[in-house]
């Protein structure tokens, strides 16, 4: 009875050996998939272009930090205080000139019509407002 029981017991030995060998062996398949996975999608941050990692961040901006000035129905944002500030100082029509011009993108033309002037009046309140805002922002860093 005893060579019996020692047999069955190496049986189940084997088997248990087996099962063992074979959990083994499909963990390592797992894991070289998973090495694989990670060389195909994956990459240090070492490795990343600059353009890459530029792309993987962004920056909140709050309304504290700019200024809102209203224009012909347009709000129109300056994240510059400096230029802010040196705005404040042009009369109404010079400021509105500026921030439509420069801020939204509009033509001398187009300025004129929203306005009701003439073209050649808005060309001339731009000139003499970025003149005005060269001497003002000068004054100002020159301060500083």
């Amino acid at each position: 009875m005893e060579k019996s029981t020692s047999s069955d017991e190496l049986t189940v030995r084997n088997q248990f050996d087996r099962i063992c060998k074979m959990a083994l062996k499909s963990e390592v398949t797992d894991y070289i998939r998973h090495l694989v996975y990670r060389q195909r999608y994956e990459i240090l941050f070492s490795e990343m272009s600059k353009k890459e990692l530029d792309q993987l961040f962004t920056m909140d901006e709050y309304n504290a930090e700019s200024h809102c000035f209203q224009v012909l129905g347009y709000d129109i944002e300056v994240k510059s205080t400096l230029i802010a500030e040196a705005l404040q100082t042009l009369t109404e029509k010079k400021r509105d000139v500026i921030l439509l011009a420069y801020f939204m993108g509009m033509s001398d033309a187009e300025i004129a019509r929203e306005m009701n002037l003439v073209r050649s009046t808005i060309n001339e309140h731009r000139k003499r407002s970025l003149e005005l805002l060269k001497k003002v922002m000068e004054e100002s860093t020159d301060e500083k």
